[in-house]
């Protein structure tokens, strides 16, 4: 038996646990009674987001990357990034909308789908064209992180006692504009394209640092998650303002060099000029 071959199983394996997360957690939404049901429900969703970042590390290193991996993973994430948060996030906090929270939750998994769908397609493409690095931007925000921001919500929420800290409207618009994001063609950064230097060494210390000193404060961890995911949110957004302003100005100078192009005069021809310095008047003559 050459177990070689059972290597291609290993990535496989994780992404279908990461599958049975989703599951659990659309499971303890459902049929859940209260808050540390939907609590838990979060929990499970978290744990699918390691399987899912941990299929396509060990996809990597076992060299098993295949077409029915990929697409298991879009499976996947539909699943346990799409489903299983839009039924959490109406049980938590679109119930009183009625039929317009099943709606608006429904929205965000349509989204989520449509998402990965462009997502296969335009990497298939690149990968036809012949391009083999990964690209420093996604173009829509990618489900996962669509997600965690549902997920952190509620995780928040919960460390906060019987307090909620945002309104059911709130929370329409927060599903609504995350559904957006995924399939508009603002550019968020992958970081995919990471190296170990000495800069990015710099930031993950001072990063670490000020992690450690917020959580010794006692600031909820989930908090510490959302504040960096609305920033990464933000970052995109003003990127993408400043790639359009740059693509405004660029299309201004051709413009611009287009008109001085036509109002400059027309350079003379060569029996124009001939005809000026006399070389045609003795024929004109005979």
């Amino acid at each position: 038996m050459d177990f070689r071959k059972t290597y291609y199983i290993l990535p496989n394996l994780f992404t279908l646990s990461s599958v049975f997360c989703g599951f659990v957690s659309i499971s303890l939404s459902a049929f859940g009674q209260g808050g540390a049901d939907l609590y838990q429900a979060a929990l499970a969703i978290c744990f699918g987001f390691f399987f899912d970042t941990a299929d396509g590390r060990v996809a990597r290193l076992t060299k098993t990357q295949t077409e029915l991996g990929r697409d298991l993973d879009s499976l996947a994430d539909v699943i346990t990034f799409g489903v299983a948060p839009a039924l959490m996030v109406y049980k938590w906090g679109l119930t009183s909308f009625g039929r317009m929270g099943i709606f608006i939750a429904g929205l965000f998994v349509c989204a989520g789908a449509m998402r990965l769908a462009r997502f296969n397609v335009l990497s298939r493409r690149e990968e036809a064209a012949g391009k083999k690095e990964p690209g420093k931007y996604t173009l829509g925000l990618s489900i996962p992180a669509a997600a965690s921001v549902l997920v952190l919500l509620v995780l928040v929420a919960h460390h906060a006692g019987p307090y909620k800290l945002v309104s059911e409207s709130v929370v329409a618009g927060v599903v609504l504009m995350l559904s957006y994001l995924m399939v508009s063609r603002v550019r968020f950064r992958s970081f995919k394209d990471l190296r170990l230097t000495r800069r990015t060494v710099e930031l993950a210390l001072i990063v670490g640092g000020v992690w450690i000193v917020v959580v010794m404060n006692g600031v909820s961890k989930a908090l510490i998650f959302l504040v960096l995911i609305t920033a990464y949110i933000l970052l995109g957004f003003a990127e993408t303002m400043l790639f359009m302003k740059r693509r405004f100005v660029q299309y201004r100078q051709e413009k611009l060099a287009q008109s001085q192009a036509a109002a400059a005069p027309e350079p003379p021809r060569d029996e124009e000029v001939l005809r000026e310095l006399g070389a045609f008047d003795a024929t004109d003559e005979a």
